[in-house]
């Protein structure tokens, strides 16, 4: 079971609702839908299990864990788009894969 704070949790549903998503879901997992799009917004304390298959997909970490996720993500090579949102405070960055490592 993944053990996330409340607080990164508001913070990733946030920062969705602030990008004109309509986010839904509890706990961890949210769905963020915006027009056509739809994606599957994991929020992450620790690098914890990534999931292999999917389609569009945004992992939220702790600055302090996101680099730890995103060579996690990277060497797992998982079949669909990804990205990282790296959180500090009230701050974020997003991280996206180097190009050409999405086949």
């Amino acid at each position: 079971m993944v053990a996330v704070t409340t607080k990164l949790v508001e913070r990733a549903e946030d920062i969705f609702t602030d990008l004109g998503y309509t986010v839904s879901g509890e706990g961890a997992e949210l769905r963020a839908e915006r027009k056509w799009r739809v994606v599957r917004v994991t929020v992450l304390d620790e690098a914890e299990d990534v999931p292999e298959r999917g389609d569009l997909r945004c992992f939220v970490a702790p600055e302090r864990r996101a680099e730890t996720l995103m060579e996690r993500v990277l060497a797992l090579a998982p079949d669909y788009d990804w990205a990282i949102i790296s959180v500090d405070g009230d701050s974020y960055e997003v991280l996206h894969p180097p190009v050409g490592s999405l086949a």
